[in-house]
């Protein structure tokens, strides 16, 4: 599945960022040079997650898995570019599927474990996916079964227990040898959303990803032969563009982890010997913040890195006070885009926390070298802005940017500027020449715990409770998930307003994704509104504000 145009595969290659070389021949490479080093280790808890015990595989053990469940998969019918759609949490089988599934021709589609059946009907429908894996049990969810409710003809469903026996399949080399795959085609399908009711998804290359992955690795200080710690769920950015593809361009070893555990966190940085991870600025703070934090062996770990919030200071002064580890901040997208405040561009601490590099800008000796991508900050007129101190949306073009939003022309149309640019729907301020920093959100969206949500969704839902007149969402600070639902309603009935649970049920009753439910709800005599009646978010933000001091 070939997805970018003739011309930006031409010029990318050309200019030296793009090459031959797929995700796959990085594994076998790496397969083939250190056959018996460890490459995937389990979650230490993955028999209470999935109902099995944790495994760990060498190189060779882990490419046998992935040729062996590529062969399954083509003998079950898989052709080239099918979407395969997966709900799985980060236990082996996960990167397994990402390599075997390429190796097959098709192309992976991760949804998070907190999806229900208003958006995997979707996905499945958009997708014309042949293929679903899930888990029979998980948090208390049947997947398998969700799946199979909402049949499609055509439509096979695996629960993630056969994954393992079908992985054990003898692989077939002509059959394997039967389907060529390119650096330009599509590696990975995930699903990001905004302002739009559905889920938007975003297809990275082969190219894409690797462009992404050395950046990272250049950036951040990750060396070849690293043990990384991939805490974010590998279904989007984070855990996919942090973890999972340095650590196939490093040659080290993945482990996995989910739910955050701090106790397992702790125990896994420590014995296991990390070196790379990311997690959120809170739980940087809750680690500082421990009685016996200074016992604490973290001497392995090099670099933590860390994003959807913007790190303190004193959390990066700590870090490298106690344990020399540099705290690197990272913004990104699901659509591909990524700036990285590291050590070698952005060495004082103080700037990290809300400084990013400009790169692009010719005036700019940034020590990482990042060539490749270009920024501009953009007025409503879509005009540059120049002057220190200005504030526009952040327009990003490079070599790790998505072709478009997957069969979605119209939301492609409007994403990307004349000359090419993604409108990434953030606001910046612009430091100065070499330096930008994020400053809001121009979309009206919550981000809970790395996962996008769209207010208007929520608010569009809401008004189909029976007892709900108006509705509106926003944001409620969250000291671990960063940010949570919190919705104002004017009920029908002022005298009789609906519960939070009343509503929660409501919700969970249409098969609303978990992350998206309201956690907090307040009963209003009415929603704020401008002139033309467009909800006056800022007056509800303050109302919070004034209530919380």
């Amino acid at each position: 599945m070939i997805l970018h145009s003739t011309a930006t595969i031409e010029a990318y290659n050309n200019q030296g960022f793009w090459g031959k070389k797929t995700l796959l021949d990085l594994f076998f490479e790496a397969a083939d040079a250190h056959p018996e080093n460890l490459a995937l280790a389990d979650p230490l808890d993955r028999e209470a997650l999935v109902g099995s015990p944790p495994k760990r595989l060498t190189y060779r053990e882990l490419q046998d898995r992935v040729l062996g469940m590529a062969t399954a998969l083509l003998r079950m019918g898989l052709q080239k570019d099918d979407v395969v759609v997966c709900q799985l949490p980060n236990v082996w089988e996960l990167p397994m599927l990402f390599l075997a599934v390429a190796k097959a021709g098709g192309v992976l589609s991760p949804m998070p474990v907190q999806w229900r059946e208003n958006e995997l009907k979707y996905v499945l429908g958009l997708t014309e996916a042949p293929l679903y894996i899930g888990p029979k049990r998980f948090k208390g969810v049947d997947f398998t079964a969700m799946a199979r409710g909402l049949y499609r003809g055509g439509l096979q469903v695996l629960d993630l227990e056969e994954v393992e026996p079908l992985s054990r399949t003898k692989p077939d080399p002509g059959l394997l040898s039967s389907t060529l795959v390119l650096a330009d085609d599509i590696f990975s399908l995930c699903w990001t959303s905004g302002t739009e009711a559905e889920p938007k998804g975003c297809p990275l290359s082969h190219n894409n990803w690797i462009y992404q992955g050395n950046m990272l690795r250049r950036v951040g200080g990750l060396k070849d032969g690293d043990s990384q710690l991939v805490v974010a769920p590998m279904v989007n950015m984070t855990g996919v563009g942090v973890n999972f593809i340095p650590w196939l361009l490093s040659q080290g070893t993945l482990f996995m982890h989910h739910p955050i555990d701090v106790a397992l966190l702790l125990r896994q940085l420590t014995e296991e010997r990390i070196s790379f991870t990311i997690l959120v600025p809170a739980v940087l703070n809750m680690i500082l913040k421990l009685p016996d934090a200074d016992r604490l062996d973290l001497s392995s770990v090099r670099t933590i890195t860390t994003g959807s919030a913007q790190p303190s200071k004193w959390t990066l002064e700590e870090f490298k006070r106690r344990w020399g580890i540099e705290i690197v901040n990272i913004w990104g997208q699901n659509e591909g885009t990524g700036l990285v405040a590291g050590p070698m561009d952005v060495p004082d601490l103080a700037l990290r926390t809300d400084h990013f590099p400009n790169w692009g800008n010719p005036a700019c000796n940034f020590r990482s070298g990042v060539r490749g991508v270009s920024l501009k900050l953009l007025d409503e007129s879509l005009k540059p802005l120049e002057a220190s101190g200005a504030v526009g949306e952040l327009a990003y073009k490079g070599p790790n940017v998505f072709p478009g939003y997957f069969k979605r022309p119209d939301l492609t149309k409007k994403a990307f500027t004349d000359d090419g640019y993604f409108l990434t729907g953030d606001l910046f301020i612009l430091w100065d020449a070499c330096h930008v920093g994020f400053f809001d959100r121009k979309k009206d969206i919550i981000i809970r715990g790395g996962f996008n949500i769209s207010a208007a969704e929520v608010e569009n839902l809401l008004l189909g409770h029976p007892d709900i007149k108006e509705a509106a969402c926003v944001a409620e600070p969250h000291e671990i998930l960063g940010e949570r639902v919190l919705a104002f309603i004017v009920p029908k009935d002022p005298k009789s307003p609906p519960s939070l649970e009343a509503v929660v049920n409501f919700l969970k009753g249409l098969g609303v994704a978990s992350y998206k439910l309201p956690e907090r709800l307040e009963s209003i005599e009415a929603i704020p509104r401008n002139p033309v009646g467009k909800i006056l978010k800022t007056t509800l933000k303050q109302r919070l504000i004034e209530r919380s001091t």
